[in-house]
């Protein structure tokens, strides 16, 4: 029998909590003056729908994060990389779940009409949204957004997500393959044991390189020189990243020295996805007499330069 776990004190418990803000706080400073909207997509957005879509599995995958599988087929036919879903949690325990919650589309399958997300348990949505089995339905509204596009003439691609960051770029993994683009995909994450993403390159014959906190290959300098090192003999055409500020900022300036561009898609709290609320500011420097851009219809994805 292992030993039972000493409960945090609240000493540490604040400890904790003030490391947590420290770093969003800075990891949101990173972003600052980094970020601008797109130019005009090439072509329409899919249209959204909204969809009483089946679950088909619902499972646990790596350590912290479950993997669920929806039946949609117009979603699956028509989403976009990097595009999301808004995905309305049923009641749990007796507590009612207003908001939807927000969710990348990991993995389209057309042909069987079914699309994933991977999401870890952090909050009293999630938490109910785990209660799901398979069988039951749930209303989910999109492909919503504008995701990632690949330049015209791009032959070689970097992605890079952190956490469940991955999710946002796989799409675009997805995407590679079917044009003859070879893709790389650093995922980064606490421990080995926390990574998304290595069985889907290998499926795809994308090029996976894992990095981690705990053995010091995720830190910032050592990543740097990691991808430099990587694209010694020629950096690729395009940088898409997902999943923490300080990283997007560090694909940016990777982008300037190369002189390529860089999308970055950004994680945020919204309330319908849709643009109706006007909950979800972009950190997009603007004129302060005119509203800026949201995260749900100008982004989630952005270009990113310093």
């Amino acid at each position: 029998m292992s030993p039972m776990k000493t409960p945090p004190t609240a000493a540490e418990t604040r400890a904790a909590l003030a490391r947590q803000a420290a770093f969003a706080a800075a990891d949101a400073a990173a972003l600052d003056g980094l970020l601008s909207v797109r130019p005009p997509e090439a072509g329409p957005r899919p249209e959204p729908v909204w969809d009483e879509a089946t679950v088909v599995s619902h499972e646990v995958v790596r350590e912290r994060y479950r993997r669920l599988t929806l039946s949609c087929g117009t979603i699956a036919a028509t989403a976009l990389a990097g595009q999301f879903l808004m995905i309305t949690v049923p009641p749990h325990g007796g507590e009612r779940i207003l908001l939807p919650r927000p969710m990348a589309i990991h993995r389209r399958n057309p042909l069987r009409g079914t699309i994933e997300v991977i999401y870890g348990v952090a909050g009293r949505g999630t938490t109910a949204l785990a209660a799901v089995t398979p069988g039951q339905r749930l209303l989910v509204t999109g492909p919503l957004g504008r995701g990632f596009e690949f330049p015209a003439g791009t032959r070689r691609a970097l992605m890079i997500g952190r956490g469940v960051g991955v999710c946002a770029v796989m799409g675009s993994v997805e995407d590679a393959e079917a044009r003859g683009i070879r893709a790389t995909l650093v995922a980064s994450g606490r421990t080995r044991g926390s990574l998304i993403g290595a069985a889907e390159c290998a499926e795809l014959g994308a090029r996976f390189i894992p990095v981690t906190d705990e053995e010091g290959s995720a830190d910032l300098p050592a990543l740097g020189a990691l991808l430099r090192s990587e694209f010694a003999a020629g950096p690729p055409d395009v940088v898409f990243v997902c999943g923490a500020g300080v990283l997007t900022r560090l694909a940016a300036e990777l982008g300037a020295e190369w002189g390529v561009p860089v999308q970055a898609s950004l994680e945020a709290h919204m309330a319908c996805g849709l643009g109706y609320c006007h909950g979800c500011a972009a950190p997009v420097r603007t004129d302060p007499a005119v509203e800026g851009p949201l995260v749900c219809v100008d982004g989630p994805v952005f270009d990113a330069a310093v």
